[in-house]
Protein backbone atom coordinates (compact mmCIF):
# COMPACT_ATOMS: atom_id res chain seq x y z
CA UNK A 1 0.00 0.00 0.00
CA UNK A 2 2.69 2.60 0.94
CA UNK A 3 3.64 1.77 -2.86
CA UNK A 4 1.24 1.91 -4.60
CA UNK A 5 -1.78 3.91 -2.58
CA UNK A 6 -1.53 7.29 -2.79
CA UNK A 7 -3.11 7.79 0.51
CA UNK A 8 -0.65 5.55 2.47
CA UNK A 9 2.35 6.92 0.49
CA UNK A 10 1.59 10.19 1.69
CA UNK A 11 0.93 9.35 5.36
CA UNK A 12 4.52 6.86 5.53
CA UNK A 13 6.29 10.32 3.46
CA UNK A 14 5.55 12.62 6.26
CA UNK A 15 6.28 10.63 9.14
CA UNK A 16 9.70 9.75 7.46
CA UNK A 17 9.84 13.69 6.71
CA UNK A 18 8.93 13.93 11.00
CA UNK A 19 11.88 12.00 11.39
CA UNK A 20 10.28 8.53 12.42
CA UNK A 21 12.15 5.83 11.83
CA UNK A 22 11.33 3.79 7.82
CA UNK A 23 10.27 0.64 10.46
CA UNK A 24 7.94 2.42 12.54
CA UNK A 25 6.54 4.52 9.85
CA UNK A 26 5.48 1.13 7.74
CA UNK A 27 4.33 -0.21 10.89
CA UNK A 28 2.21 2.72 11.38
CA UNK A 29 0.41 2.70 7.94
CA UNK A 30 -0.33 -1.35 8.71
CA UNK A 31 -1.80 0.02 11.87
CA UNK A 32 -4.02 2.48 9.79
CA UNK A 33 -4.54 -0.20 7.22
CA UNK A 34 -5.70 -2.79 9.19
CA UNK A 35 -7.78 -0.63 11.00
CA UNK A 36 -9.72 0.79 7.43
CA UNK A 37 -9.63 -2.59 5.94
CA UNK A 38 -11.70 -3.83 10.04
CA UNK A 39 -14.02 -0.92 9.34
CA UNK A 40 -14.71 -1.91 6.19
CA UNK A 41 -15.13 -5.26 6.82
CA UNK A 42 -17.78 -4.49 9.40
CA UNK A 43 -19.72 -1.99 7.43
CA UNK A 44 -20.04 -4.59 4.40
CA UNK A 45 -18.47 -1.42 1.78
CA UNK A 46 -15.59 -1.37 -0.41
CA UNK A 47 -12.33 0.55 -0.83
CA UNK A 48 -12.87 3.90 -1.82
CA UNK A 49 -9.88 6.33 -2.09
CA UNK A 50 -11.73 9.02 -2.23
CA UNK A 51 -13.51 8.51 0.86
CA UNK A 52 -10.36 7.87 3.18
CA UNK A 53 -8.34 10.74 1.72
CA UNK A 54 -9.28 12.86 5.30
CA UNK A 55 -7.56 10.20 7.28
CA UNK A 56 -3.91 11.02 6.00
CA UNK A 57 -3.27 13.48 9.03
CA UNK A 58 -1.16 12.70 11.30
CA UNK A 59 -2.23 13.22 15.06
Amino acid sequence: AVRFEPIFKAFYERLVARGKAKKIALTACMRKLLTIINALVKRNEKWDATRHLSTVSVG
